[in-house]
């Protein structure tokens, strides 16, 4: 102040200031201003950083899940598929169950058949020989499990062929008046 004091006219007029306190005055407030903008330019960037880095993250997130779906949806497709072919394997096996079956249902039957027309052969040579008693035994073994019903009975058969069932009730009955007439003697 004293400075300017000394310069200045003892005229009493007011003393002008130089420009270069007025340049003074404005650069700091511009560097002031410049500071803050720099300063919300950085933490705008910050922010568009953090914001980037955890979009990124729920990205990845999402993708993870979509594979994870994915993943799921293709086995699920499996699933179906395996089970679709379990269905048609069971499908197979009760076929093969029902065939099996039917095939030892056969067998039994002419198993069957078989063992009664023995039986028949064995009556008939019996009665042949005059062995009455033993026709009685085989007669009772047919009665008894039923096999006489296994026997075929070709009634209206065109041939002159006397069926298997027919040839049992004759000699039955021939065998059965053999015995009666046996028994009558005995008395």
């Amino acid at each position: 102040m004293k400075l300017e004091r000394r310069s200045a006219p003892v005229s009493g007029e007011p003393v002008e200031q130089p420009e270069k306190q007025e340049s003074k005055g404005k650069k700091p407030v511009i560097v002031y201003i410049m500071i803050l903008f720099s300063a919300a330019f950085l933490m705008m960037a910050w922010s568009f950083a953090s914001h980037q880095r955890s979009n990124t993250e729920a990205l990845g997130r999402l993708q993870s899940s979509v594979g994870a779906i994915q993943e799921v949806q293709a086995l699920q497709e499996q699933i179906i598929q395996l089970q679709k072919e379990l269905s048609e394997a069971e499908k197979q096996v009760k076929e093969l169950q029902n065939d099996a079956e039917y095939q030892q249902s056969v067998q039994e039957t002419r198993d069957r058949e078989l063992e009664a027309m023995n039986l028949l052969y064995s009556l008939q040579q019996r009665y042949s020989a005059q062995n009455y008693e033993a026709c009685r035994e085989i007669i009772d073994r047919l009665e008894t499990d039923s096999l006489w019903s296994a026997l075929n009975d070709n009634q209206g058969s065109p041939d002159a062929v006397t069926s298997p069932a027919e040839r049992y009730r004759q000699l039955k009955e021939a065998a059965e008046a053999r015995l009666a007439e046996a028994a009558e003697q005995d008395k």
